[in-house]
């Protein structure tokens, strides 16, 4: 049993800055990669940001530039700063983890989602 559990919505103005946190937790052998995806009203799940183990990074090239994703592995934890926030960031923001759990079985696991409101 693994569960994701994210932090650090909100509500921020155009331009403002937040910082989610999402904190794995459970019978978790190894994370393989992490990453932020992101949902709109009446829009597909989108990729936000990944990080392997190795903590090599991709985001999605609406947010270059002014988002970053980074980990603690020793925490089990992943961050995404964003700043310059647009009203376009709207959504709810959902963490992702390829995690391996014992007896070896590598599976994607989702956190409950986290709303973010930038307001222009």
């Amino acid at each position: 049993q693994v569960q994701l559990v994210e932090s650090g919505g909100g509500l921020v103005q155009t331009g403002g800055s937040l910082r989610l946190s999402c904190v794995a937790s459970g019978s978790i052998f190894s994370i393989n990669a992490m990453g932020w995806y992101r949902q709109a009203p009446g829009d597909q799940r989108e990729l936000v940001a990944t990080i392997s183990s190795g903590s090599s990074t991709n985001y999605a090239d609406s947010v270059k530039g002014r988002f970053t994703i980074s980990r603690d592995g020793a925490k089990n934890t992943v961050f995404l700063q964003m700043n310059s926030l647009k009203p376009e960031d709207t959504a709810v923001y959902y963490c992702n983890g390829r995690i391996t759990t014992l007896p070896l079985r590598t599976a994607d696991y989702w956190g409950q989602g986290t709303q973010v409101t930038v307001s222009s």
